[in-house]
């Protein structure tokens, strides 16, 4: 935790509880997670009720941006019928975590301050600076890719890519798939928190040294991030499930 006597913003490695429901304490962090989950069921919906056969620009745009994430996923999966297929849940994890990346950059969003038991902490944070959010994403991604993986190729298949007693090497390598599995939580999360929280730090030391126009390219470089952020979390799901849903015999 860092604070300094010159009225510098506090930093705060974890998220802080700003209210409770229920005995269960609300961080502000899981406050904006909350608020942008509002913002993209509002949205969508909206969208759904307007959409036309005749696209405006803003329809254009959307489906211009999924087209393109169809054909690099077809591309990737070997047909469009699977893109199509798992092309919802790239999707989501890439539009969902890209717009909570960048709802931390908004201007407010760690200047509103409340006070909580006699000390002032943001109203909001941004949802992948807490390590909560991006563990619970990584298990999302790995969890739902080896559902994928069952569903596609068969149960006990699956399975048998990490629990295999037919000999000592398949076993060792399956030893190895099943690690592989738990790493890719520890580096999912990791890699996407680590980028967030750095760039919330970034800000809040240039805000504070040189509070005016300094911060526009760091902002500017923030958003970058972020969205690459979010784009390689949704590829690396992708790979999963490409992975996953080979037949042992197309993996060679």
């Amino acid at each position: 935790m860092i604070y300094d006597d010159y009225d510098m913003e506090e930093i705060s490695l974890k998220a802080q509880e700003i209210f409770y429901i229920g005995g269960m304490g609300i961080t502000n962090s899981l406050f904006l997670t909350l608020l942008v989950s509002l913002v993209l069921m509002t949205t969508a919906v909206i969208s759904y009720k307007r959409v036309k056969l005749s696209p405006g620009f803003f329809q254009s745009g959307v489906e211009m941006g999924f087209e393109w994430l169809l054909d690099l996923m077809s591309g990737m999966l070997g047909g469009v019928k699977k893109a199509e297929q798992y092309f919802p849940l790239v999707a989501t994890i890439f539009i969902f975590i890209m717009i909570s990346n960048l709802s931390g950059i908004l201007p407010g969003v760690g200047s509103f301050v409340i006070e909580n038991g006699g000390n002032e902490v943001s109203l909001l944070r941004a949802p992948a600076a807490d390590l909560n959010f991006t563990v619970a994403f990584a298990l999302i991604s790995v969890i739902f890719t080896n559902i994928i993986g069952m569903m596609a190729v068969g149960a006990l298949p699956h399975i048998s890519k990490f629990i295999n007693f037919s000999n000592p090497i398949k076993f060792f390598i399956g030893i190895l798939e099943l690690v592989s599995e738990f790493a890719k939580i520890l580096s999912l999360s990791f890699r996407l928190f680590g980028n967030v929280f750095a760039g919330e730090v970034l800000l809040t030391i240039v805000a504070f040294l040189a509070p005016y126009v300094i911060p526009l390219p760091f902002m500017g470089l923030e958003i970058f991030v972020g969205m690459i952020q979010a784009f390689v979390f949704a590829m690396l799901t992708l790979v999963s499930i490409a992975l996953h849903t080979a037949l042992h015999g197309e993996e060679h």
